[in-house]
């Protein structure tokens, strides 16, 4: 009996981790990333499922801002609950004051979704860009809005700066600032940022 909750668990375990690797992103050698070498630029980013996700996975997107130390994150209620709408510059300065922050590596569609300040929760980014969430758009970004690529079977989201780039996780494995969204491969477009 003992073993076969073990081999469950391990079973729960190893497709909750599938899940939980949320977005990983392949980038390209591109020069247009602020404060990173060539060397960092190439290879995949991947985000690997600590041992501490496993161990509680309720606690993998509860909505808490692990990097806000505080809990004075205006986007969390005391709960850790998205609260309020928000708008375009506070979307982008939730990713400016988090620049360099890497706990969110692999959480992109979470990280969007806590600049948002949004109550509509989608699995992955690809989730995200194939949902009836917004309309899907080509070609360059408006301020604010999420932009979607096609990486992997989870894809990668971000909040547009405006100006072809972009306010990112997965930037040199962190929170930063690509100045072209041919920064990650397979660029498909965008959506409205909203807080839904």
């Amino acid at each position: 009996m003992k073993a076969s909750k073990i081999s469950s668990f391990a079973v729960v375990a190893i497709a909750l981790g599938s899940v939980l690797a949320g977005c990983s992103s392949d980038t390209t050698n591109d020069p247009n990333v602020e404060n990173g070498s060539e060397e960092e630029l190439q290879g995949e980013f991947e985000s690997p499922i600590t041992d501490e996700d496993i161990a509680d996975p309720s606690q993998a997107d509860d909505g808490t801002d692990v990097a806000d130390e505080a809990g004075d994150d205006p986007t969390e209620d005391a709960e850790g609950l998205v609260a309020g709408a928000q708008s375009v510059t506070g979307a982008i300065g939730w990713y400016k004051n988090r620049t360099g922050n890497t706990s969110y590596e692999g959480y992109c569609e979470k990280a969007a979704r806590l600049a948002w300040a949004r109550k509509t929760h989608h699995p992955s980014a690809i989730d995200h860009w194939r949902s009836g969430d917004g309309v899907r758009h080509s070609g360059k970004a408006p301020k604010g809005a999420f932009v979607f690529w096609n990486t992997s079977k989870y894809g990668h989201v971000a909040v547009a700066d405006g100006a072809g780039g972009a306010w990112s996780t997965s930037v040199n494995h962190r929170i930063g600032h690509v100045k072209s969204t041919s920064y990650f491969r397979n660029y498909l477009g965008w959506k409205p940022g909203n807080s839904n």
